[in-house]
């Protein structure tokens, strides 16, 4: 997969995830405030704030595949990385905001249990955004795209408040029905073990996008395929060195390779521009190789 369909097939899921998100952000606002559900009101809220998230991974999809220029020789692909770190704080943000208000259930007003359309609103975007989240999570994985893969948990996050929500109104119409007041009590503590496991996720999503922006190196399991590539290719006859460094979602590669002392400027020049084509059609994700040539010694 190119370049440009990999562009195409980022930005046409963060579309999806813009116009998912107004969607239900209107359904929800709606029926919540037909039904009385304050719970779906705020569940409502949080799926428009997600539209400011898939915008900025759509933003950053497109900034990392802009073509290389004076400022930025190795490309732009480090945008991509960039709008993973602010689409997880924002992850941060929401487990945070549903902790607060799981939290003030406890000392402030009473839960109002919605019922009838309010219960099949909730359900409906339980399995809208986890379809999105297989949908995202998985095109992430196959394109590398942190930013995709940092939004699809964005709306697991979402499944996970929604079904907190599920709970409590549940609880609190068995309750309601029953006699057991005390049952309203499980949307809060639903709600604080999502927000605790939707910290721990931006988290790690940050420390992981921060990791690719600071351009690590790949290690030798991961640089092997390059070396076998290189190895392969006629007048090639040793490499001396290989550095792998993340640029973004893709690789730049700076490498030495030995050939035949007793060959001119010429001939060692293409062997180096054939090593450089080699590895670029070969591996999707290396963007930039610069070749070194070195005298073979022997050793």
């Amino acid at each position: 997969m190119n370049q440009i369909q990999r562009s195409r097939k980022a930005q046409f899921a963060s579309w999806i995830g813009i116009i998912g998100n107004l969607l239900l952000a209107v359904m929800k606002g709606v029926v919540g405030w037909l039904s009385g559900s304050h719970a779906l009101v705020a569940d409502a809220a949080h799926s428009a704030s997600d539209v400011i998230s898939s915008i900025t991974v759509l933003a950053g999809v497109r900034a990392a595949n802009k073509p290389p220029d004076k400022e930025h020789p190795y490309g732009h692909g480090k945008a991509e990385s960039i709008s993973a770190i602010i689409v997880s704080i924002l992850l941060i943000i929401v487990g945070f905001e549903i902790a607060w208000s799981s939290l003030q259930v406890f000392w402030g007003e009473a839960i109002i249990a919605p019922r009838g359309m309010a219960l099949i609103a909730i359900t409906i975007s339980i399995v809208s955004k986890e379809l999105m989240y297989q949908y995202k999570n998985r095109l992430g994985k196959r394109i590398n795209s942190p930013a995709l893969m940092a939004d699809a948990w964005h709306h697991r996050s979402d499944v996970f408040s929604s079904m907190g929500v599920l709970i409590g109104v549940g609880g609190a119409i068995i309750g309601d029905q029953l006699g057991y007041a005390f049952l309203v009590y499980l949307d809060p503590l639903a709600g604080m073990i999502v927000a605790l496991f939707i910290i721990r996720i931006g988290y790690q999503m940050i420390r992981k996008s921060i990791h690719m922006v600071l351009e690590n190196i790949l290690d030798e399991e991961e640089s092997a395929r390059f070396i076998t590539t290189t190895k392969s290719i006629t007048g090639v006859l040793q490499v001396d060195e290989l550095r792998a460094r993340s640029h973004g979602q893709y690789v730049v590669l700076d490498l030495k390779i030995g050939v035949d002392p007793a060959l001119n400027v010429e001939k060692a020049h293409q062997i180096s521009k054939r090593v450089k084509q080699a590895l670029m059609n070969e591996h999707h994700d290396v963007s930039d190789v610069l070749v070194h040539v070195n005298p073979y010694s022997g050793s």
